[in-house]
């Protein structure tokens, strides 16, 4: 739990500044990371890929939920939706740009010798892997598209 090693700190501050927002993103951390490691048996401790999974998705819930607010014309419960999602950001890795994504995307196809989009599956696998953590699965896929038919 490297990556979240400092969190039951960052819960008392936020306690202490009674910032509730950051506050309630926290806790839906550790909860997701307790719910984690009691699924997956004996009270394991998560490796730092697991963990950084797990902060993904909770991102992605946030950014979904504050869109489906938005499209229904709710941009009062769609800014905490967002704001919960920085915080929870905040704990992952720096992600790549989308230069950099590109350029690892042109790196695998070459590498693997891929031509159209019959190859997808394969490029998408080895960027997949590489990519873990530092980029968003949405824009990768998009990016090896892009690449592709291009």
């Amino acid at each position: 739990m490297g990556i979240l090693s400092n969190l039951t700190e960052e819960i008392k501050d936020a306690m202490r500044a009674k910032d509730s927002l950051r506050l309630e993103s926290l806790r839906a951390i550790k909860s997701a990371v307790l719910l984690a490691q009691t699924a997956s048996g004996a009270g394991k401790e998560l490796n730092d890929e697991e963990t950084i999974k797990l902060l993904q998705r909770l991102v992605k819930q946030r950014k979904e939920s504050a869109s489906i607010f938005k499209e229904q014309g709710r941009p009062d419960l769609a800014s905490p939706e967002e704001a919960q999602a920085e915080i929870i950001a905040a704990f992952l890795p720096a992600q790549l740009s989308e230069e950099e994504v590109s350029k690892i995307v042109s790196e695998i196809i070459v590498k693997t010798g891929a031509e159209g989009m019959k190859d997808m599956g394969k490029v998408m696998g080895l960027a997949s892997k590489e990519l873990a953590g530092k980029a968003e699965g949405k824009l990768i896929a998009d990016l090896v598209k892009q690449h592709l038919t291009s």
